[in-house]
């Protein structure tokens, strides 16, 4: 039996729609590790394409349909699913934003306890016609500590958590270990998950041999980063 398709009628309205899609779907996804290669994790995802003037609507199921069909969905499979999601829904242009923890194991600086780091990162991804575009998110926590505090100070300083965003768009591969180790070096004092004693004498005294202002953090943040192999352009926020 034949059932009508809606969603594929001209519309005689001419008025195209920037993006039609999907959000806040949950799914498995891989992401590289620089150590261990590989490092399974969930993302949020976001998925749309460009709706021409001439389309009544898209056809929704088709989204997760091309991400069920792939045996792995990781940071190296975006462009050929951003292509293939332009075929299906035969549109022009097709938009992927991915949210998604990532776990780094972290020794504390003295006792060399470990524990596992969260960092929330995202990428967001279009394909414009046979254009790409990338860019990698990564929030760093880390602590400040107040350079006018201690310069008022008899002793002592007040310090705070930072969350330092970063943005990249790059050539080439750029480790997300390589963004966290570049972003706590520009901080007063890197963050643990699982302080022992020592740890915490060692962490309080680097923040305060290590006075920053944010806009210390952002500059020497920005300065680092750069540097990094590939990176063409980048935004670095910090709250």
């Amino acid at each position: 039996m034949s059932l009508p398709d809606h969603a594929s009628e001209r519309d005689e309205r001419r008025l195209a729609i920037d993006q039609v899609g999907i959000r806040r779907l949950r799914y498995p996804i891989t992401v590289w590790d620089r150590s261990a290669e590989r490092q399974r994790t969930v993302a949020d995802i976001a998925f749309s394409v460009g709706l021409p003037a001439e389309f009544k609507g898209t056809h929704m199921s088709r989204f997760l349909e091309v991400l069920q069909d792939r045996d792995e969905f990781s940071l190296g499979t975006v462009p050929d699913i951003l292509e293939e999601v332009q075929k299906r829904l035969e549109a022009d242009d097709a938009y992927l934003e991915v949210a998604f923890p990532y776990f780094l194991e972290r020794h504390a600086p003295v006792s060399g306890a470990r524990s596992l780091m969260e960092y929330p990162c995202a990428f967001h991804a279009s394909r414009c016609g046979s254009t790409l575009d990338f860019t990698l998110c990564v929030q760093v926590p880390v602590t400040t500590l107040c350079p006018c505090s201690k310069a008022v100070s008899r002793y002592g300083a007040h310090n705070q958590r930072g969350l330092v965003d970063v943005e990249l768009r790059f050539d080439g591969m750029i480790w997300i270990e390589d963004v966290v180790e570049r972003v706590e070096r520009c901080a007063s004092s890197p963050l643990y998950a699982l302080l022992k004693r020592e740890d915490e004498k060692y962490v309080t005294e680097k923040a305060y041999e290590n006075p920053r202002f944010v806009e210390d953090l952002v500059r020497d943040c920005a300065i680092a980063l750069r540097e990094l192999p590939g990176v063409r352009w980048l935004r670095v926020s910090c709250e």
